[in-house]
Order: structure tokens, then C-alpha cells, then sequence
């Protein structure tokens, strides 16, 4: 390891300051109480509140209720009326503050506790806001039995199966900031969007729209057809179907931000799969149009927290995937197809993963830090295809389902778990990488400029043995107070010059990244002295030649080596266990209404 001799008293002394300042496992105990203490008061307010409804002694419930049915135009019952506003406005906020937060880690590194980071509050708030809806729905309907696929809870309780699905979903999500802090405690920090425990936060929050969903329909059978004003009725389903599309495009911000951790041809394969199930659900659901209503949706949401985060906040600016050319493609096949939900949502992902591909291709070139490059043919294209098929078949599934006409379980089973397995399987050959052997890099710094503590320069970067084709060779410095990316201009004979200079002092993390075919690997430029994690600075010398390495070992710098592998495969396989359980128990819900209430509505085209 390269390193720099220190005097061992100022070592010990940065080493105790970094510790108390940005500690490498988990929060301080102090912080774990606080937090849990908080999370306990609200959720005994919460029971506090639905106690006193049930028993009629507290009447705010009810009250809030029958406000929201009538600003929805009497187009859902209290009981789910309430429900989807609270859920809709929460889903928002922890959007907000998911990007923010991940804007936040990019630039600044590890938090000081998890309470010192502003970004948590609004992500906490949106998660518990998400399980304190679905609780709402559980316990606000009295007197009666909510629809034919109500849960039983007590003998004389009954309660929306939407609304048990949407508790379910915001309890898994809220579940993963406790198993955030002790995955820390055990692995180091994962910075990066795709830890496990990461994902189960998002992953909450994302899918609890499909609940909303079934809970609509629930409410919708209570409702007299009549009386439902149509725009009040498509505008509530182009955000559910709109929320859908940002809540699976959320597992993309790494790429959005330019700091992605996994192989190119996972973006495409991500666009496709929410294009595909977000906007096949909206065009059957709502009808003609439907799907450009969801992107517009969309569009004005996320792109919308994206210019609060940038533009209000003064964080990093994250892109937004165009989205428009898909939900072209879908209106394009909807005439033709339409009244064959299953065929529509198969040939709308194969549109998605072509001429969707291609759109998103040329958009990256536009507003992304890292554009699509060659690189990603044709490996991309089978992804996207794979992606998108499967995501049109479960969209039409999910609108089968809460139309009550979901075919029989013979059929809609299989065509459910086989496109889990398809997009289990494309997600795995994304992970599957390799760290190219006898590969090294030299770099020759230009035009040095400053003193030790604001030192930057450019550089001429050689990489032997040059890459044909590669996805990108950039100069990436992070968590040194912003974010620098810059693409390397290709001189020929695997040689590359920066086109700025790159910072090498303070915090910055600066390293060469190499992304060609399957191989993803880095070679550190410039590494500050980390004593929280015992990582001593790594200095650059005006001339270096360094062999690459597994890029993780740079970027996620912290992650603890030694930890036994069985350790992490069984951590991981019991978040994989809990987000299946989330997955399985969301068909459940919507096979569920589909078997006891009846098609109340065709498929509009």
C-alpha cells in the first residue's frame, strides 16, 4: 500500500477527530436511542389513534376521512380516500430525501451519525408516512366490511387487503434503516445505492404503489360508477402508475448521478423493466393516453425533486431517463393489442427494449454524465428486451388483477414467477464481473495548480493493455465536497488526456476508472488519510504507473476485508428472503381482489 509516514501523536490525534467525526461502522449508540425512541413515540401515537377511532372516543380519524372523500370528488370512500393521500404526499417527500441523501454521500462521503444527516428526516418522515397510511386504511373502516376482499382481523373487524399491503410495504421499508445500522456494524459502510439494506428502503417505498393500487380498486367496488367524474378518476391512476414508474426508476440514481458501481448494460435493463411494467399498467388502466399521463406525471415529480435538490438546495444535479419514447411505444402497439393485455404487455417490452433503447441512447449523450456507449451493443439490447417483456407481462398482470379479470392461476402463476426468474436472471449477469489481470495504468500529471491543500492538475492517462471499446475510461473524484467526472478523450494506443483538472488534496477521492465489457476496474489516483478505517493518504506523484484493482476496493473503501463469505451470504440471503415475502404477498393481493370482486370495467382503448 502507498502511503505517507506520519508523526505518530498527530497520527493518533486524526485518527480519534475522524472517528468522532465520521465514524466507518455503525451510529453511535447515543444516536440508536434517540432514533428509537422517536420511532416508539410515533408509533404509540399512531395506536393511540386507531384504538380511539375503532372505540369511537377519538374522532379525528373520521373526520379527516370524509374531508378526503370529498376533495376527491366522492370517487373513493374515507377509508380510502385518506389512504392514498397520505401515502401519495409521503412517497413524495421520501423521494426528496432519498435523492438529496444520495446526492449528499456522493459529495460528502459518510455521515457524521445518521441524525446529523438532514437528508434521513424527510426520507424517515415519507417511509413511516407510507406505514401510517396503510394503517389508516386498516383501521378507519367501522361498521362495515370494506369490499368482498377485506382481511379478517377480529370477528367484527375487517380490513381493506390494499391497506394491509401498504402497512406491509412501509414496515419493510422502515425495517431497513435498523438493519442499515447493524449491516454497517458488521460489513463497514456500503456507499452505494445497491447495498442490500439499501434496497429494502427503496424497494418498500417503490412497490407500495402497487398496494395503492388494489386498495383503489377496493375502493372503487364501494362506489357507484356514476358517480365517478372521469378526469378525477384517470388523474388518481396517472399518479399511482406515474408513482410506479419513479419508484422503480429509483434503483437508476447511481447512473443518474454518474458514480454508477455495476456494468452499463444494468441502466438500460432498468429503464426497460419499469417502462415496461409502469406504463403497460397505465395504458390498460387508464386508457388511451394513459401512458404519456404517467411520464408527464413523471417528468414533473422527479424532475422536479431533481431541480429542488440542484437547484434549491445546492446539491448535485441527477438526470432523468426521457421515458417519452417508451410510452410512444406502448400507445403505438395499444390499438392493435389492447384487448389482449398478456400479448400488449409482452410486444410493448420488446418495443420498449428496441426503439426505447435507442431513444434512451441517444438522450444519454444529452443530459448524462456517462453516456451510452458501443460498448453496451448488443449485450444492452437483449437486456433491455428482457427487462421491458417481463415488465409489460407483470404490468398487465397487475391490471388484470385489480380489473378482476385475472386468468386462471394456471396461467397467471407461471407467467408471474417466470418473470421474476427473467429479471433474477438478467440482474445476476449484470453483477457478474471480472477485475482484468496485467492490466496497468500510467498517469503523467499537466498543469498542476495550487498548494498541498487545494492541489489540481491535469493528466495524460495510458492504460496497458489499451481496451478496444470501453464503456468508459474517466477520471471519477468524489466526497471531497462535490463531484467530478470527466470522460477521457481517446488519443489512440490506449492513451487518454483529461479535459479539466482533477482535485488531489483534502477529502477527495480520485481514481482512474476502466468499464470495458464485463471487466469493471479502477487505480487510485489520490486517497485522503482515513483513520477511522485505519487507510493511510495515498499521495500522486507527478509521474505514477499502478496496476488496476477491484474498483469496490477504492470506491467502497470502507467495506471491512476478512469478513467470512458465509457471513454475507446469509445476511443477504435473509433481505432477499423478506423482499420476496414483500413481492409474493403483493400477488397475493392482487389475485386476491381479482378472485372476490367482479370486472367493473373493460380495458378502455
Amino acid at each position: 500500500m502507498w502511503h505517507q509516514l506520519i508523526h505518530p501523536g498527530q497520527e493518533a490525534a486524526a485518527r480519534l477527530a475522524a472517528v468522532q467525526r465520521k465514524p466507518a461502522g455503525g451510529a453511535a449508540l447515543g444516536q440508536v436511542l434517540i432514533a428509537s425512541g422517536a420511532a416508539t413515540v410515533l408509533t404509540a401515537a399512531l395506536l393511540v389513534l386507531g384504538v380511539g377511532h375503532r372505540s369511537g372516543r377519538i374522532r379525528l380519524l373520521a373526520r379527516l376521512a370524509a374531508r378526503s372523500e370529498r376533495g376527491l370528488g366522492g370517487s373513493l370512500p374515507g377509508w380510502a380516500a385518506l389512504p392514498s393521500l397520505v401515502s401519495l404526499i409521503s412517497l413524495v417527500t421520501a423521494l426528496l430525501g432519498m435523492y438529496w441523501d444520495i446526492s449528499l454521500h456522493i459529495s460528502r462521503g459518510r455521515d457524521v451519525g445518521p441524525l446529523a444527516n438532514i437528508a434521513h428526516y424527510p426520507i424517515l418522515i415519507g417511509l413511516f408516512g407510507i406505514f401510517t397510511a396503510g394503517v389508516l386504511a386498516v383501521v378507519l373502516p367501522k361498521g362495515e366490511r370494506p369490499g368482498a376482499a377485506a382481511v379478517r382481523i377480529t370477528r367484527d373487524w375487517y380490513a381493506p387487503a390494499g391497506g394491509v399491503l401498504l402497512a406491509g410495504a412501509g414496515f419493510y421499508a422502515l425495517l431497513g434503516f435498523p438493519l442499515d445500522d447493524v449491516w454497517h456494524r458488521i460489513f463497514g459502510q456500503d456507499v452505494t445505492l445497491w447495498g442490500p439494506t439499501h434496497l429494502m428502503l427503496i424497494g418498500g417505498a417503490g412497490l407500495s404503489l402497487v398496494a395503492l393500487m388494489v386498495l383503489e380498486r377496493e375502493g372503487r367496488g364501494d362506489t357507484p360508477g356514476p358517480a365517478v367524474r372521469p378526469w378525477i378518476r384517470d388523474a388518481r391512476r396517472a399518479a399511482m402508475t406515474g408513482g410506479l414508474l419513479i419508484g422503480l426508476s429509483v434503483f437508476q440514481a447511481e447512473y443518474d448521478f454518474g458514480v454508477p458501481q455495476f456494468r452499463l448494460v444494468h441502466q438500460p435493463l432498468m429503464i426497460a423493466l419499469a417502462a415496461g411494467c409502469a406504463l403497460v399498467a397505465a395504458r390498460l388502466w387508464i386508457g388511451r393516453g394513459g401512458a404519456l399521463l404517467s411520464v408527464v406525471f413523471y417528468m414533473l415529480v422527479r424532475g422536479g425533486v431533481s431541480l429542488v435538490v440542484a437547484g434549491i438546495i445546492g446539491q448535485l444535479w441527477a438526470a432523468v431517463p426521457l421515458y417519452f419514447a417508451e410510452a410512444l411505444c406502448v400507445e403505438l402497439a395499444a390499438p392493435a393489442l389492447a384487448r389482449r393485455p398478456l400479448p400488449f404487455g409482452a410486444v410493448s417490452g420488446v418495443l420498449i427494449g428496441t426503439a426505447g433503447f435507442a431513444a434512451e441512447y441517444g438522450w444519454s449523450h444529452l443530459v448524462m454524465r456517462l453516456p451510452w456507449t458501443g460498448d453496451v451493443l448488443p449485450e444492452g439490447v437483449i437486456m433491455a428486451v428482457a427487462g421491458g417483456v417481463a415488465g409489460g407481462v407483470l404490468g398487465a398482470l397487475l391490471v388484470l388483477g385489480v380489473q378482476g379479470r385475472l386468468p386462471r392461476p394456471a396461467v397467471a402463476r407461471p407467467l408471474f414467477a417466470g418473470s421474476l426468474v427473467v429479471i433474477a436472471a438478467a440482474v445476476t449477469n449484470g453483477l457478474l464481473v471480472t477485475v482484468p489481470r496485467d492490466v496497468k495504468v500510467s498517469v503523467a500529471l499537466t498543469d498542476v495548480r495550487g498548494d498541498a491543500a487545494h492541489r489540481t492538475a491535469g493528466a495524460r492517462v495510458t492504460v496497458s493493455p489499451p481496451a478496444e471499446s470501453p464503456s468508459w475510461v474517466t477520471i471519477t473524484a468524489w466526497q471531497g465536497g462535490g463531484l467530478h467526472v470527466d470522460r477521457l478523450v481517446a488519443l489512440g494506443d490506449g492513451a487518454y488526456r483529461t479535459t479539466g483538472r482533477m482535485p488531489l488534496s483534502g477529502e477527495w477521492k480520485t481514481l482512474v476508472r476502466l468499464h470495458d465489457g464485463r471487466s469493471i476496474a479502477a487505480v487510485p489516483v489520490y486517497l485522503p488519510d482515513d483513520p477511522a478505517i485505519g487507510a493511510r493518504r495515498l499521495p500522486t506523484p507527478a509521474r505514477f504507473t499502478r496496476p488496476v484493482q477491484d474498483e469496490r476496493h477504492v470506491l467502497q473503501r470502507e467495506l471491512k476485508r476478512g469478513v467470512p463469505g458465509w457471513l454475507w451470504t446469509a445476511a443477504s440471503t435473509v433481505v432477499l428472503c423478506c423482499t420476496l415475502a414483500l413481492v409474493l404477498a403483493l400477488g397475493w393481493g392482487v389475485a386476491r381482489v381479482s378472485r372476490r370482486l367482479p370486472a367493473a370495467e373493460g380495458t378502455r382503448t
